[in-house]
């Protein structure tokens, strides 16, 4: 599956807990990461500043469902069973 562009939902529901350019001491799950820009496209994607866990994500339906709200939903869902 390829990721659907301006979706944003891993940028926003999970949390990161490694330091990121404007996100030093990480990202709380349901946070909107600050390094989205307006269209909901990753302004550090392909770069080295990205975190490891955003690079390694890799967009899979069981993950990102049909639409953006259900990738949230998932998502969050993973995040509260991983705490």
């Amino acid at each position: 599956m390829d990721c659907r562009l301006g979706c944003g939902a891993c940028c926003i529901a999970p949390s990161i807990s490694s330091s990121f350019p404007l996100h030093p001491n990480g990202k709380q799950a349901g946070e909107r990461c600050k390094q989205l820009n307006t269209d909901n496209l990753c302004k550090l994607f392909g770069k080295p500043e990205r975190p490891p866990v955003c690079h390694d994500f890799k967009a899979a339906e069981w993950v990102c469902g049909t639409s953006s709200l259900e990738a949230i939903t998932i998502i969050t869902d993973l995040e509260t069973c991983t705490q």
